[in-house]
């Protein structure tokens, strides 16, 4: 790893920790050229995964394009870096679990809006309203509905009586 401050082209590793998520490992290094320190993050990255777009083209999975989605449905929206780290984690996750090759860009966008249901509900509409292009007000208010209507049931009933929909 190069170092940032001097550019050598090796520092060495002097702490490795585990992340809370389990899912990266945070590396102490040290520049034996100008003695910095500094910390670099090791993550999983989905490799090999094609998205097959709505209009049938195929292009290669992006994290960047995923946080950039993310990012925009979270706008104004209170957040800490760490939680948004967990939730682009627990999406891609979602579709290491499927174990395929190819997916289709409508199931990346139920996986975002499965996880965006639970970390921000704001957000998850914003999300849903442009994925699912709500043509008007009332498809609006029917997804607004049914967010509504979860939500009171799991307030008011046990949870082995709450039907997933």
């Amino acid at each position: 790893m190069h170092c940032p401050v001097c550019g050598h082209a090796d520092s060495r590793v002097i702490d490795s920790r585990l992340a809370p998520d389990g899912a990266s490992i945070r590396r102490r290094r040290h520049c034996d050229t100008c003695q910095y320190r500094f910390s670099t993050m090791e993550e999983i990255e989905l490799l090999d995964v094609t998205i097959v777009k709505r209009d049938g083209r195929r292009e290669a999975y992006r994290r960047d394009k995923l946080e950039r989605g993310l990012r925009k449905a979270l706008e104004k929206r209170s957040y800490t870096e760490a939680d948004f780290r967990g939730l682009v984690q627990a999406v891609e996750n979602e579709i290491q679990r499927s174990k395929k090759n190819e997916l289709r860009s409508a199931d990346v966008g139920e996986c975002v809006m499965r996880c965006l249901k639970t970390f921000d509900k704001v957000a998850y509409i914003r999300f849903a309203s442009v994925y699912r292009s709500f043509e008007d007000v009332e498809s609006f208010q029917k997804e607004l509905k049914r967010l509504m209507k979860r939500k009171t049931l799991k307030k008011g009933k046990p949870r082995a009586a709450i039907k997933k929909t």
